[in-house]
């Protein structure tokens, strides 16, 4: 039998590599970095955690609180991702438009900018407030 077969075989019933598996990965690696330059016995614990606990995610058969953990992970990391993209956004877009928020469904609005005060309809619930540039 192959290596790629029995190694398939093995994996059968496991969880494997999801999304929470490859971010610990990541923050090993990154600390890994930083633990260069500081030389620091709690940074080196602490990557061998993460490395350890992602074998454990990894090699594990109880597939549905690994898919919940999961899940948590994948939840928090699209609200981190989007914090930041929106921050971007209103980087790039800050000569042109401005970023408010319905007072109703707390949607972000992307508005051009005008001066003075206007009023502006929420594209989600239909409300219409006023905004002072």
């Amino acid at each position: 039998m192959r290596f790629r077969e029995k190694l398939s075989r093995f994996m059968y019933g496991r969880n494997g590599i999801d999304k929470l598996c490859v971010g610990i990965l990541w923050t090993a690696v990154i600390l890994s970095v930083v633990n260069i330059f500081f030389h620091s016995l709690i940074i080196w614990i602490l990557e061998d955690a993460l490395v350890i606990w992602c074998i454990f995610r990894v090699l594990s058969r109880n597939i549905y609180k690994r898919q919940q953990e999961n899940r948590q992970f994948i939840n928090i990391w699209g609200k981190v991702k989007g914090f930041f993209k929106l921050q971007k956004n209103k980087y790039r877009d800050r000569k042109t438009h401005i970023y408010r928020i319905c007072p109703h469904c707390k949607a972000n609005l992307r508005l051009p900018k005008r001066k003075g005060k206007h009023t502006v309809r929420c594209p989600k619930c239909n409300l219409r407030f006023e905004i002072n540039c």
